[in-house]
């Protein structure tokens, strides 16, 4: 009986200490509670008064600072200054500053906004009306055109630095998926028809244009590459292979050798006669001193080889029929030279040395800017001179060889044509009688 009630007891003052310290849990939890939402209160206290003073908080990256550029007024007073009704700027500046016509312009942006929808412009998130196309592209043009750094072209365009690079690079690969194909296209029937006629014109019968590099200093070349790069400048640099016509039109660019390679390694490892090679090239006829000639030649300097298509000037000449052909033939040369030289004035960017680590990006440049060259070129082109005429001629027809042994000896045969140190010294002889006797009958 005593056991039972001593069980009981114990019974009873077990649960009352359960009790106990449940209420204990709860006290402790409503007090913690009580903090939280005390601290919550405090937080949001703190934000709404930061929001009165119009403090602004830090980015989505430590140490960045949100900055409210008032993008939509930069987009309409970039609009209102180039591209309304009533510009500020007329077409002269604006040629200056975008180194093009409105018309052109407004047809890259209008192809590049349909490639790549980057340059569309969108809402964001808190329903703000993004970047505007040419907002972004007039940003990528002043980086190119003038060789600004990326930041520069926020006061005006009111766009981010990482937002203009960026910017930049996809405008760059966007121009050279778009218009690679039509303007860094090898010559057409067409275009070797009107090539040979200007050069029948300029005393050259059979030139195709002129051939010589330029070099790009590279700044941020990696240490380790330094040695490859590094050529007789004493800085790295890329070589760019090129070869331009009498009205500066670039034919053939070939870009990313470093700058150790001279002329000849250069040559040697571009594609400038691979189609001539393969034999899909257009036909070239011309007549000079009474001779039919099938393969066109490009003016070099005198680094380059003595090929069947390249003819060089002759050093130190001697006699007044060597005299004159050298004059021409470097006064023809020339038209790389100031090809060069536009493209270099056009595109500051490419005159510099440039700031990227990668060569893909380097390599989209270059082209992208090669590809605007052609397109000014083409734009301004006086279709009304007499020089613009052209001849139809027939595409080239090519037999399908099936023997391999057949087409590889074929191959092998115009490889050892357009090497012929033999033909090339004939046609610069034929060259030197040619000029020396239009040169004698202009005097008569």
């Amino acid at each position: 009986m005593n056991s039972n009630v001593s069980d009981s007891s114990n019974s009873s003052s077990s649960s009352s200490d359960d009790d106990d310290m449940m209420m204990n849990t709860l006290h402790q939890g409503a007090i913690i509670l009580s903090h939280s939402i005390t601290r919550n209160n405090m937080i949001i206290q703190h934000l709404l008064e930061q929001q009165n003073e119009q403090v602004f908080h830090g980015g989505s990256i430590p140490g960045h600072i949100v900055i409210n550029r008032d993008r939509e007024n930069a987009h309409h007073r970039l609009y209102n200054d180039y591209f309304s009704d009533n510009l500020v700027y007329n077409e002269t500046m604006f040629r200056r500053r975008y180194r093009m016509s409105r018309s052109l312009f407004i047809r890259i942006v209008d192809a590049v906004k349909d490639h790549d929808r980057y340059f569309q412009q969108r809402w964001d998130n808190t329903g703000r009306l993004g970047l505007s196309p040419i907002q972004k592209i007039t940003a990528a043009f002043r980086m190119l055109a003038y060789g600004v750094p990326a930041d520069a072209t926020d006061e005006y365009i009111r766009i981010g630095e990482s937002t203009t690079i960026e910017s930049m690079k996809r405008f760059c690969r966007a121009m050279v998926e778009i218009f690679s194909e039509q303007y860094l296209r090898r010559p057409t029937s067409n275009d070797i028809s009107r090539l040979l006629y200007v050069g029948q014109k300029r005393g050259f019968p059979g030139m195709l244009g002129s051939l010589d590099c330029m070099h790009w200093k590279w700044k941020n070349c990696p240490i380790a590459w330094a040695g490859q790069y590094t050529g007789r400048s004493g800085k790295p640099t890329i070589i760019l292979e090129a070869v331009a016509d009498y009205d500066l039109w670039i034919w053939h660019a070939y870009f990313g050798l470093p700058g150790t390679n001279n002329d000849i390694n250069v040559l040697e490892s571009s594609h400038l006669f691979s189609d001539l090679t393969q034999g899909i090239s257009p036909p070239v006829h011309y007549v000079i001193q009474g001779k039919e000639y099938n393969m066109g030649y490009y003016l070099a300097d005198g680094i380059y080889p003595k090929w069947s298509t390249i003819v060089q000037t002759i050093h130190e000449p001697r006699g007044p029929k060597k005299i004159y052909f050298a004059m021409k033939q470097e006064a023809c040369r020339k038209d790389v030279e100031r090809a060069f030289g536009v493209l270099q004035s056009r595109f500051a960017i490419v005159a510099g040395p440039v700031r990227y680590w990668r060569k893909e990006v380097m390599h989209d440049i270059m082209t992208m800017c090669i590809i605007l060259h052609n397109m000014i070129v083409e734009d301004e082109r006086d279709l009304t001179a007499p020089i613009q005429i052209e001849t139809e001629t027939l595409s080239p027809e090519v037999e399908m060889v099936i023997d391999e042994n057949t087409r590889f000896q074929d191959f092998i045969s115009r490889y050892g044509k357009i090497r012929n140190r033999e033909a090339h010294i004939e046609l610069r002889n034929a060259l030197i009688d040619h000029l020396w006797e239009e040169y004698t009958n202009s005097e008569n």
